[in-house]
Formats: structure tokens, C-alpha cells, sequence
């Protein structure tokens, strides 16, 4: 197994210069797969809302989904930190609930950390979390759960007064005690100014590359969802690779070329000639030859 990866590790690959790696990932066989590539951190993102159970958009996301899918994903990893994203509503009611929350993360779902969107609004519960003994995450500028606010998924500090809010919110946040925050899209010149300032590592999803690390929905870079943002580069088009794939077992079932001899399973002799006698079976009844 390789290094474990902590939140401490975190703010030391940011001194020492070094680019962290987080995708998302929802399920055992992806989680083993980034896991033995290497990367740094695993989100087990609200966005399965997105890409794996069909909802329009992250809101309906509930806690018993995100920690069912963080099950899976824990159980496929052990060196890399896999961070669980908390859905809308299960940190911004109250504190209590936001602690009792992100402790179901750890207790039920194994992770090792929390992401939670939004900045000044959010300090009392981020405060509380951590005081709990959880690691936690920030999460600024395109805020997914505010979508309803917003009306749109345009890039946020486009202009001078909203850029300040983000560097306000982002100083408020590491002073809370987050040990990492992800930007979504915001304009490179504020991202590069926000990872100046704090001393915790900033982590870019459409943010520029001067973030101290980045971050990508997994299904998007592998070209699995619908989703077309400037800020997504696809490594692979793996729709249409599977696409291709079903079209031709489709084929060969039609055609009757799979399963082929190599793909089937055959009674010894012996055994057969057992089975014909317990049912009075003929050779002709039981023949599997092209011709019979």
C-alpha cells in the first residue's frame, strides 16, 4: 500500500509545491481503479445525483444515498483520502444536524472527511465538524446546491464585488478550520489570488491552473454524462466504447455466435452417461451438435 493519504498531507504537498489529484468516484470498481493510479483523494460526490441516479440536479440527493455510495467506495480504498460531499440540507438547517451528519460519514460510511458548500453561512457548522473530530472541506464560488439562487451554472466572481466575497469567504473558511477548499468555476486571476493567500491548498474544478490542485466528476472526463463545460477535459469517450460493445453482443446473440464453444461448460462423459439413464434419455435427446 502506498502512503496514506491525510488532510495533514494535504496542506504539506501545498508547501512543498506538489499538485494534488482528486476525482469522483460512486462505486467499488472505479474507487480500486484511481486508487491504484495513485491520485491523491477520492470525493464522493452529490453529483452521483447528476451522473448516476438521474436527478436534474444535485437537491435531491439524500443522506442514505451519498452514504451508501461512500460504503462502496471506502471499501475499495486505503491510501488515498476519500472525502463525502454532505447533500442539500444535511449541514445547513442547524449545527446539531450538521455534526450528526458528518459523523454518519465517518461512523456508517468510512470517509475520512467532509466537503461543505458555501462560506460565511456555513462557519458555525464547519467550526462544529471539525471540533467533532471531522476534517472538513470547503467548497466556493459555483456553489451546485444553490442552484435554485443562482439560475444558472455561469462562473461566479466575474465582477469586483463578488470576486471580494469569495477571498472574504475563503480567509473566514481557513480560519474555521478547513484543512483544503475547492473553487468551481471562477476566473484564474482570483483563484491564483485565493491560493496565494491561504495557507491550506486550494482545489480547482474550472478555476484556472494556478490551484494547488484539481479536481474532475470522473464521469464527465471519461465521456459518460451529457454534461458540456468549458472547464472539462474527456481523456476517453467511454459511451461510445460501450456503445459499440452492446451493439455487438446484440449481433452475435441474434446470429447465434455467442456464446461460442469457448464461452460453455461440458458434463464428463461419465456423468452424462448417468443422467441419460436416470432419465431415459437417448443420445438424440440430449444432443448439442449443430446438426442434431
Amino acid at each position: 500500500m502506498s502512503e496514506k493519504i491525510t488532510s495533514k498531507k494535504f496542506q504539506k504537498m501545498k508547501r512543498q509545491g506538489k499538485k494534488i489529484v482528486m476525482l469522483t468516484s460512486y462505486d467499488y470498481p472505479t474507487a480500486k481503479i484511481l486508487e491504484d493510479c495513485g491520485i491523491e483523494a477520492i470525493l464522493v460526490g452529490d453529483s452521483l445525483g447528476n451522473t448516476i441516479l438521474g436527478y436534474k440536479n444535485t437537491l435531491p440527493v439524500t443522506m442514505e444515498e451519498m452514504i451508501h455510495h461512500t460504503k462502496a467506495v471506502t471499501r475499495a480504498t486505503g491510501s488515498v483520502l476519500v472525502i463525502a460531499d454532505m447533500p442539500f440540507k444535511s449541514y445547513q438547517i442547524d449545527v446539531e444536524s450538521a455534526v450528526q451528519n458528518a459523523s454518519r460519514f465517518v461512523k456508517e460510511g468510512k470517509a475520512e472527511a467532509v466537503k461543505v458548500e458555501g462560506g460565511r453561512e456555513v462557519i458555525g457548522q464547519v467550526r462544529a465538524i471539525r471540533d467533532a473530530g471531522v476534517p472538513v472541506m470547503g467548497h466556493l464560488g459555483l456553489t451546485p446546491q444553490k442552484i435554485l439562487q443562482f439560475g444558472s451554472y455561469k462562473p461566479r466572481g466575474m465582477e469586483a464585488k463578488g470576486a471580494k466575497e469569495i477571498i472574504e469567504d475563503a480567509l473566514k473558511l481557513e480560519k474555521a478550520g478547513v484543512f483544503s477548499v475547492v473553487l468551481e468555476s471562477i476566473p484564474k486571476e482570483l483563484a491564483k489570488i485565493i491560493t496565494e493567500k491561504l495557507d491550506i491548498p486550494t482545489i480547482g474544478i474550472g478555476a484556472g491552473p494556478h490551484c494547488d490542485g484539481q479536481v474532475l466528476v470522473l464521469h464527465d472526463m471519461l465521456g459518460l454524462s451529457e454534461f458540456r463545460a468549458k472547464f472539462v477535459k474527456r481523456y476517453t469517450d467511454l459511451k461510445s466504447s460501450i456503445e459499440e460493445s452492446v451493439k455487438n453482443f446484440l449481433k452475435d446473440v441474434r446470429k447465434g455466435k455467442f456464446p461460442a464453444e469457448e464461452h460453455t461448460y461440458e458434463m464428463g462423459e461419465e456423468e452424462l452417461d448417468k443422467l441419460k439413464d436416470c432419465l431415459k434419455l437417448g443420445d438424440a435427446d440430449i444432443s448439442t451438435s449443430e446438426n442434431a
